[in-house]
């Protein structure tokens, strides 16, 4: 079913619009959930809460890209659901991950500032833009979908070190990118 068409049943108020939608886009949450967590029944729960968090938002939100839009939701929801479960300890993937970007984004940096996260996400999609295909690819898959190295290299094709050369090249352009845009 067509994207547009599952919207109009959330706006209709169909409880169809909830199954389709799951359907649809709800395996792939249910992945990029279970990579952040590292837990498949906080997971799908979390899946579960984003399908009724997005009956609740349409309407009246109207979002052009409902893929975008659920898997928005579900990300923000693991997010909040791994800094709730990992208040005290360490998730690894998902910490490694983090650390390896921290040198590439200022240290004072808070979420809460909506005027400075704006500027940085813009500087960092003007750096994506810049880069060449692949190494955007492996970089949103690491650093936005929290995949594993071994799982971007088994879906590249390619060696887990290449991965791991070309994530630590793209850093490094990123970590310049962001010093000459003085936001480190």
């Amino acid at each position: 079913m067509e994207d547009e068409v599952i919207v109009d049943l959330f706006v209709e108020r169909s409880e169809q619009a909830i199954r389709e939608l799951s359907t649809k886009y709800g395996r792939l949450a249910q992945i990029i959930c279970t990579n952040i967590l590292k837990n498949v029944s906080d997971a799908e729960e979390v899946v579960n809460d984003s399908l009724f968090t997005t009956w609740n938002a349409i309407p009246p939100e109207r979002p052009t890209s409902l893929r975008a839009f659920f898997l928005n939701v579900a990300r923000n929801k693991a997010l909040d659901r791994y800094r709730f479960n990992c208040a005290k300890r360490r998730n690894s993937n998902y910490d490694v991950a983090i650390d390896e970007l921290e040198e590439c984004l200022r240290s004072d940096y808070s979420p809460v500032e909506d005027v400075e996260a704006a500027v940085v996400s813009d500087a960092i999609n003007r750096f994506l833009g810049g880069i060449k295909k692949d190494d955007r690819v492996m970089f949103v898959c690491r650093y936005y979908l929290s995949d594993s190295i071994q799982t971007i290299a088994r879906n590249m094709n390619l060696k887990e070190s290449v991965v791991n050369l070309r994530l630590f090249r793209t850093r490094e352009k990123l970590r310049k990118f962001m010093k000459k845009e003085n936001l480190i």
